[in-house]
């Protein structure tokens, strides 16, 4: 969060041990810069970077490269013993020209009339909160990464381009002109290079973001001179003091180079612009940051995801049906893999989060350091008993036809002692995810099918043994006596009879361990939910 202090670090002898041969992904990105400075010695400061473009809502994408840029500083700041200064610039292109409108975005008659202006020009669609479309959706940004307690400075290219921080480089820049073009111009097509120019112009007269060619310059008076599109009018600008714009490639060296940025991922979709940018960058006598290419994120057709089009998730859209940790797992898991990132991804990683937390306390060292769970809390993972997975939960409400939160505490009270919303309030937390999850993606797809005659034998004989036990009985050993009914009754592939069970009794093709359902559910209410679904009224 802007202004925090970075949480302290583990830098006990055998973490630091660990540390030194420790393989994960983040470690490996951090001994890139350890590389780095071997031989020079380290800067003053370590610049960790990531971009956004405010030309769209935040997605969850764009949450990803904080997150992920997060756990390699932390990597860095154990490998270093934090004897480095490092600082997290989220740098937001808000100068950029408004190139085209969202289709999600409200008031789209208004906004036409400010195509090509600068984001920081164009008026807030959604209302008068903010100064200007970039400042609103800045603020929406700052506000998620806020939740997630995150340590970062937030930087405006509107900012950084009018207060005159970008005008040494910009003035090399032009020094370089030939250079930088020398660079730019092979990877552009025929029509596109006649047309070129690292820098764009602000127009005087309409404040819109000109891509015109250079017809001039003057390095000594630090201007470009350009024939305005519309008059034919030859104008002569400055290339300092938020004059001029970059083209992005060039904007991304620029920056790389008047920030010394140590350190920058992006996606796969980017590997061309991020050569480009990091020869442009040595133009300007630079060294280009180091990388990670990262694989795109996916939305449920296999499309990468876009905030433009809106598709996949937003970031609000998971927070409202799982905890933030599941969501940093997420963003830690094989960040070289393309990924899916849709609502069916999110019960499984609810629960690999807390598995990963419970096992992390009886690991030594250098497990501890492969757990996602040590890069997710920097180091400091509190301990939380999770005795119900959530996808149990998810089936809890399925099962008892309930919404509200006292009714499944009832239930879940019953499980082991001492449960209770106050004694267990991360789990009371996946009880209202469960509940919101459950009703929005589970109940609409559910279908029950009837069973077959030999299910139908076999299920009527499941009731009468569960009958027949303890109601106090524990999960293992109603778990037990499903098996026996499964084997008793000639399901060679006891796969099939645990489906055909969920499929007749849940209305779904899988679930949790069902014993540990029926314990949690209670053998009676099991029982009547058999009879139920044996008479047919689950079926529509």
């Amino acid at each position: 969060m802007t202004g925090t202090t970075l949480p302290p670090l583990d830098l006990s002898p055998d973490i630091l041990g660990a540390a030194q041969n420790a393989k994960t992904w983040t470690f490996e990105e951090a001994k890139k810069l350890v590389k780095r400075y071997e031989k020079t010695g380290y800067p003053e400061e370590v610049l960790f970077e990531t971009g956004y473009g405010p030309s769209g809502l935040p997605h969850i994408g764009t949450f990803c490269e904080v997150a992920r840029t997060t756990m390699v500083r932390h990597a860095f700041r154990v490998l270093t013993e934090d004897s480095v200064k490092t600082r997290l610039l989220c740098f937001s292109d808000d100068m950029d020209g408004f190139r085209k409108i969202p289709a999600i975005l409200p008031n789209q008659e208004m906004l036409q009339g400010f195509l090509g202006k600068p984001l920081t020009q164009v008026p807030d669609p959604f209302g008068d909160e903010y100064e200007s479309f970039a400042h609103h959706n800045n603020a929406r940004l700052r506000v998620f990464l806020d939740r997630f307690e995150f340590e970062y400075e937030f930087a405006s290219s509107t900012e950084y381009y009018t207060s005159g921080r970008f005008d040494e480089t910009l003035l090399k820049m032009l020094a370089s002109y030939d250079d930088v073009m020398a660079v730019i111009l092979p990877t552009l097509g025929e029509e596109r290079r006649a047309t070129y120019s690292p820098f764009l112009p602000i127009c005087p007269r309409t404040g819109i973001v000109l891509q015109v060619p250079m017809v001039d310059r003057n390095v000594e008076k630090g201007t470009v001179i350009y024939i305005d599109p519309e008059t034919g009018d030859r104008m002569e600008t400055a290339v300092t003091g938020g004059k001029v714009k970059c083209q992005w490639k060039a904007d991304w060296a620029m920056r790389w180079a008047a920030l010394d940025v140590s350190y920058e991922m992006a996606g796969k979709d980017l590997i061309d612009s991020v050569k480009l940018s990091s020869r442009i960058c040595r133009t300007l006598g630079k060294r280009p940051p180091e990388n990670l290419i990262y694989e795109l994120f996916l939305d449920q057709e296999g499309r990468k995801i876009s905030k433009s089009i809106g598709n996949g998730l937003t970031i609000d859209e998971w927070l409202t049906y799982a905890s933030p940790e599941s969501l940093s797992l997420f963003m830690y898991q094989k960040p070289k893999t393309a990924k899916r990132l849709y609502f069916d991804i999110i019960p499984r990683h609810m629960d690999d989060y807390f598995q990963h937390l419970g096992g992390f306390a009886g690991q030594d060292p250098a497990k501890q350091l492969q757990n996602p769970t040590w890069a997710i809390h920097e180091g400091h993972p509190t301990p939380v008993d999770m005795p119900i997975s959530f996808a149990m939960l998810l089936n809890l409400v399925s099962a008892s036809n309930s919404d509200d939160k006292e009714t499944l505490w009832g239930f879940i009270s019953n499980y082991g002692e001492g449960l209770s919303a106050e004694t267990h309030p991360k789990l009371d937390e996946l009880v209202g995810y469960a509940i919101r999850y459950f009703e929005d993606f589970v109940k609409p797809n559910k279908t029950f099918r009837a069973p077959s005659e030999q299910e139908r034998e076999a299920i009527t004989d499941l009731a009468k043994r569960l009958g027949a036990m303890d109601q106090a009985s524990g999960a293992d050993a109603i778990q037990t006596e499903v098996f026996s009914v499964g084997k008793d009754h000639g399901f060679e592939n006891l796969r099939e009879w645990f489906q055909a069970l969920y499929q007749i009794l849940l209305g779904q093709d899988q679930g949790p361990r069902f014993g540990s359902f029926v314990a949690l559910y209670g053998i009676d209410k099991t029982r009547a939910m058999i009879d139920e679904a044996l008479a047919g009224k689950f079926l529509k």
